[in-house]
């Protein structure tokens, strides 16, 4: 399995507009630290298949390796909002699993273009796709939302973003499934005690705690998070670290932990 973080942040991404916070400023300096709409892609026997949409240039980055699949979390317009332009392509047209929600965003059930939507997927129901086995797990959101169980035959990988804790039967199964790596939801501050929709740092690392995967990242990060850990620099648990935009799983090794 090939996997990279095409987005590590919230809807208001890094620099948010406006805010001149040491974060902002920071990645309006250095591109490395800003962050772009949460999403992710794999690759499995040449085959791409993205894990939401929200990108602004998704019509280009489509048109230079055509995705096999889309897996959308929800229906948000942070995590869909690429697909209003790529509908109106030509060629073959491109499935797009994802929740059961009957009012999607906006027209793109009704004007879908080349995008083939699939009837709304069953949580812990598996799906295979040449090489690679799907499992929809339910998360806690404000819409209806699903993370994904990727497995490959050598890799476990679970994709749980937009979500504030986990609901029971997710985290049961995934004790059982034995995730190599957990990508996590972990968009507020330490600092914020009351939150809703996301997780807090605090909140991820004590899920993480508790499914004890050998590593888990961070993702869906605020400019409020990226701001405390400039203040803050308290060290993650070894198996842990902060996703970055453009990281891939083999990057573990080779980068240093961001503080």
């Amino acid at each position: 399995m090939e996997f990279r973080f095409n987005g590590t942040g919230d809807s208001a991404q890094v620099p948010r507009f406006g805010c001149d916070c040491r974060a902002c400023t920071r990645a309006r300096v250095f591109t490395s630290h800003q962050r772009g709409p949460c999403c992710a892609e794999l690759s499995v026997d040449g085959r791409r298949y993205l894990l939401d949409a929200g990108r602004m240039d998704l019509a280009h980055s489509c048109e230079l390796e055509r995705p096999a699949a889309f897996f959308v979390t929800h229906y948000h317009a942070d995590h869909v909002q690429g697909l209003f332009h790529l509908r109106w392509g030509t060629g073959t047209s491109i499935p797009v699993y994802g929740p059961k929600d009957p009012n999607g965003c906006a027209d793109l059930y009704r004007n879908s273009g080349i995008l083939d939507f699939q009837p709304g997927l069953k949580p812990f129901k598996p799906l295979d796709f040449d090489g690679l086995t799907v499992t929809p797990v339910p998360l806690n959101h404000s819409k209806p939302t699903l993370g994904y169980c990727l497995d490959d035959g050598g890799t476990r990988l679970a994709y749980l973003t937009d979500t504030q804790g986990l609901p029971g039967a997710t985290e049961r199964f995934l004790r059982q499934w034995d995730a190599d790596v957990v990508v996590l939801d972990a968009c507020h501050p330490a600092s914020q005690l009351e939150t809703r929709n996301h997780n807090s740092i605090t909140q991820a690392l004590e899920i993480i705690t508790r499914l004890d995967p050998p590593r888990a990242y961070l993702t869906h990060i605020s400019h409020e998070l990226d701001a405390e850990r400039l203040d803050q620099p308290t060290p993650l648990p070894p198996k842990v670290r902060i996703a970055r935009d453009g990281e891939t799983l083999e990057d573990w090794d080779r980068l240093e932990a961001v503080c």
